[in-house]
């Protein structure tokens, strides 16, 4: 049986130098900046966090463009030519088309080189929770699990992984759809954050309204207190987009009530940062049972 290599994408919004440990390969994810195009990598090599949320602070239009085929085929072909088989863990089909591409390109490129396999997982998760799921992966996969075992591995936990994040830029998700302009510019007078999460399709869903700091520390360590599987045993990821005095906190929270065992903080990319703006804060942690 072939070796295989795990490989995530751009979304996953873990440290650079974390995946390099694991050995997971990660897909860049395009982003615009005033209409001109970056590519973003794991070590925001095109362009720093800071240099990005300066630039969406200071006003300058952003956007997204999901992956093409020519992407997939600059970081697959390598790994195919050495003879190996990839296990793609994909951005959640409930929030882009990024998965619909993968399958498309992993068809052509196995034609191209025959006997060699990719099988594309939609890990129905998003940013730092496809981050923890890969981070996961990565570590069962240095246990040895094979390509079959992992795959079955990862179906079976997708819907574990619990996301909780809060927005501070109402503005953003008002762009992107999520609440109308009379919610962002309400939400804005009063102070109040929506907490949102992904739902069991992948999907992003509003499951509270916040006011202040404080409270959004104690909701999310009521959220894993309550839905976190040993918890106390679990290293936890915090992500943040410019905000890491909130994910600092959190985490000292966090470790000071015995809640969690450690916590990865991560930024939060441009693709994710896009679409919630400048402060958002995120925790993901795992639970034993699966989304309903």
């Amino acid at each position: 049986m072939a070796d295989y290599v795990l490989v995530t994408d751009g979304t996953a919004d873990l440290p650079g130098e974390l995946f390099a440990k694991l050995g997971v390969e990660v897909v860049p994810m395009e982003f615009l900046v005033d209409e001109k195009p970056y590519q973003h990598y794991a070590d925001a090599r095109e362009m720093s966090f800071e240099e990005f949320y300066r630039r969406v602070k200071a006003g300058d239009k952003v956007s997204t463009s999901q992956i093409n085929y020519f992407t997939y085929e600059e970081v697959f072909t390598p790994i195919l030519e050495k003879g190996l088989d990839i296990l793609y863990l994909c951005f959640s089909s409930g929030l882009s088309g990024t998965y619909q591409a993968s399958l498309m390109a992993a068809e052509t490129l196995m034609e191209k080189y025959p006997g060699r396999k990719i099988v594309s997982v939609d890990s129905l998760c998003a940013s730092i929770g496809e981050g923890l799921l890969a981070y996961r992966a990565g570590l069962k996969k240095q246990e040895g699990l094979s390509m079959e075992e992992l795959e079955k591995w990862i179906y079976e936990n997708r819907l574990k992984v619990r996301h909780w994040f809060v927005v501070d830029d109402l503005d953003h998700l008002r762009q992107g759809g999520r609440i109308s302009a009379a919610a962002a510019i309400l939400g804005t007078a009063l102070g109040v954050k929506p907490l949102l999460s992904v739902d069991k399709e992948g999907k992003l869903v509003t499951a509270a309204k916040l006011r202040g700091p404080k409270k959004v520390l104690e909701t999310f360590c009521q959220k894993i207190e309550s839905e976190g599987y040993k918890s106390s045993e679990q290293t936890v990821v915090i992500g943040h987009a410019a905000n890491p005095e909130l994910a600092g906190k959190l985490k000292e929270t966090l470790l000071e009530r015995g809640l969690i065992k450690d916590a990865i903080i991560a930024d939060i990319g441009p693709v994710i940062g896009t679409h919630v703006g400048a402060g958002m804060c995120a925790l993901v942690y795992t639970s034993d049972k699966d989304l309903q």
